[in-house]
C-alpha cells in the first residue's frame, strides 16, 4: 500500500538492501494517527526502529503528544513537523491525510510494529556484523578473543533488546511464577526452594541459594572462603546444577586438586607432594571420574573484567545451561572501560554488574569479597557488616551477606608459654574449637539473621555439616587454613 511519494527520502547511508518494509511503516503509522489508543497496544518501539527517518520522526512526534494528553492527527503532528524538510518532501500535512485515509484495520498496529522492530534488528545485525568485521582487520591493538568477545557482548545485547518484557504485567503473572517456585519447594527434598548448598543448617536459613540473587561470602584472608565455595559448587553441579567458577587467583589444576582430595578423603598437601600410596591413587582416579561427569566449568583467567565474566557467563549458558555462578574475588576483577576515581568506586561498578548479571541470566551468584585489616584490630575478630563499608557498594547490592570466621586460626597464632596455666586453658580451647568454624549470616534480605556453624577440615579443605563428635577430634595437621 506504499503511498507515493512516499520512500524518496531513504537515508542515502543506509543501502538499498538493508532489510526493511515501507508498508508496514506507512500502514502502522496510518493506524495510529486515527487512533492514538493503539499506541498503549503496541511492543516497545522507537523512532530509530523506522527505516525511512521522516517516519521516524512522525512516530516521535504522535508519541510525544499523546503522551501529553493531546491528539495526535495529521493536523497536530504536522504542526510539530513544520520546519521538518523531509516531511515536506513526502508532501507535509497531505502526506499525513494519505496515512489516515489508507490505514487498515486497527487489529493490524500489533503485526505491523512487529515487522518494523524485526527489520530494525536484522538492520542492527547487518551493523554489528560490518564493525566487528572492520575491527578485526585494523585494530592490532586488541587480541582475536577480545574481538570475538566484544561481537557477542554486542551481539548479546542485541538480543536482549529484541526480547526484553519491560513495562507492567498482570499480578497473576508473577502469581503464577510465585506457585511454581513454591511447587518446586515442595517436591524437592527438604523443601528448598532454591540449590541445595550440601550444608544442611544453612540450607534450613536461606532456604537454598535462590534465582537472581548476589550472594557475597567475605572473609580475611585464610578462612576457608575458596574452599566453601569450592564445596558449595561441586555439591551444586552433583545435583545437576550447571556451575560456572570466575577463578582470579587460584589455577584451575588448584581448584581441582582440593575438589580431588575432598571426594577421595587424602589430603591436598599429600596429593600436591605425590606422597600417596597405589590404593590412595586409585582413589583418586575414582574421584577424577567423578569430577568429569559432574556440569561444573571453570574459568582461571587472572585479570578478568566485569564485561569479560559477563560476557563468557552469557557464553555458559548458551551453550551448556547455567544455575550457579561463582565469583573468586571481587577485589581481583576490574570494572573494564577506563580508569576510575578510585577503587571503592570499581568494586561497586562490579557489584552492581553482578546484580544486574544474576537477574539477567535468573541465577543465583555467589562473589567472595576480601575484609580489609580492621578486623584485625579488635578483640572479637568476627566480622560485621560495618567492615564492608569501605568495599563500595557490595552491603546495599547484595540479597545475602555472609562472613567466614574460623577462632582456631586466630587462637593458633596465640600461644601462651609452655609449662603455664594459660598453656593448657589454650591447648584445651584449641582443641575444642579446632574444627569449628562458623558461618554468620549478616543480611538476608528475606529471611533471618543468624550464625552457622560448620565443621572444617584443615587437612581436606573441606567444610562440612557439623557432628558433635567432630568437635573433639584431634587437631589436623595445622591451623594456617587455606583460601
Amino acid at each position: 500500500m506504499t503511498i507515493a511519494p512516499a520512500l524518496r527520502l531513504v537515508d542515502e547511508e543506509l543501502p538499498a538492501a538493508a532489510p526493511h518494509n515501507l508498508d508496514a511503516e506507512q500502514a502502522l503509522l496510518g493506524v495510529l494517527l486515527f487512533d492514538n489508543a493503539q499506541l498503549d497496544e503496541l511492543p516497545d518501539l522507537d523512532a530509530a526502529a523506522f527505516y525511512e527517518p521522516t517516519h521516524g520522526r512522525i512516530f516521535a512526534s504522535a508519541q510525544y503528544l499523546i503522551a501529553s494528553g493531546l491528539r495526535a492527527d495529521p493536523i497536530s503532528v504536522s504542526e510539530r513537523l513544520k520546519a521538518d524538510s523531509g516531511l515536506a518532501e513526502l508532501g507535509g500535512q497531505g502526506y499525513l491525510v494519505d496515512l489516515v485515509d489508507h490505514a487498515p484495520p486497527a487489529l493490524t498496529a500489533r503485526q505491523n510494529a512487529g515487522i518494523v522492530a524485526d527489520n530494525a534488528q536484522r538492520r542492527e545485525l547487518i551493523r554489528i556484523g560490518e564493525e566487528m568485521a572492520e575491527a578485526a582487520r585494523t585494530d592490532q591493538e586488541r587480541s582475536g578473543r577480545e574481538h570475538v568477545e566484544a561481537a557477542e557482548q554486542a551481539l548479546f545485547e542485541l538480543t536482549k533488546g529484541a526480547s526484553s518484557r519491560g513495562g507492567f504485567q498482570g499480578v497473576g503473572v508473577f502469581v503464577d511464577r510465585a506457585l511454581e517456585l513454591a511447587d518446586e519447594a515442595f517436591g524437592r527434598d527438604g523443601g528448598l526452594a532454591g540449590i541445595a548448598t550440601g550444608l544442611i543448617d544453612l540450607d534450613q536459613v536461606l532456604g537454598g541459594l535462590h534465582r537472581s540473587d548476589l550472594i557475597i561470602l567475605a572473609a580475611r584472608p585464610s578462612m576457608g572462603k575458596t574452599a566453601l565455595a569450592m564445596n558449595i559448587a561441586r555439591h551444586a553441579a552433583a545435583g545437576g546444577v550447571p556451575t560456572g567458577v570466575f577463578s582470579c587467583e587460584m589455577s584451575g589444576e588448584q581448584l581441582v586438586t582440593r575438589l580431588l582430595a575432598e571426594i577421595s578423603a587424602i589430603s591436598s598437601d599429600r596429593v600436591r607432594r605425590g606422597d600417596i600410596d597405589l590404593c590412595e591413587r586409585g582413589r583418586l582416579r575414582d574421584a577424577g571420574a567423578e569430577m568429569r561427569s559432574l556440569p561444573l566449568h571453570i574459568d582461571a583467567s587472572g585479570g578478568l573484567s566485569l564485561t569479560q565474566l559477563v560476557t563468557r557467563a552469557r557464553r555458559l549458558k548458551r551453550r551448556h545451561g547455567l544455575g550457579l555462578i561463582v565469583v573468586d574475588y571481587l577485589q581481583l576483577m576490574s570494572a573494564g572501560g577506563g580508569r576510575r576515581e578510585n577503587r571503592v568506586q570499581e568494586v561497586s561498578e562490579i557489584t552492581m554488574g553482578l546484580k544486574a548479571l544474576a537477574k539477567d541470566l535468573d541465577v543465583p551468584i555467589l562473589a567472595l569479597s576480601q575484609l580489609s585489616r580492621q578486623v584485625e584490630a579488635r578483640e572479637d575478630k568476627r566480622p560485621q557488616l560495618s567492615d564492608l563499608r569501605d568495599s563500595g557498594s557490595i552491603e546495599q547490592d547484595a540479597d545475602v551477606v555472609m562472613f567466614l570466621y574460623r577462632e582456631a586460626y586466630y587462637l593458633a597464632r596465640r600461644e601462651p608459654r609452655e609449662g603455664t596455666s594459660e598453656h593448657l586453658d589454650w591447648e584445651a580451647r584449641l582443641d575444642e574449637v579446632a574444627h569449628l568454624a562458623e558461618l554468620i549470616i549478616a543480611k538476608q534480605r528475606h529471611g533471618p539473621i543468624r550464625t552457622v556453624k560448620l565443621h572444617y577440615s584443615d587437612e581436606l579443605t573441606k567444610f562440612s555439616n557439623l557432628a558433635r563428635a567432630a568437635l573433639h577430634s584431634t587437631r589436623a595437621f595445622d591451623f594456617s587454613g587455606g583460601e
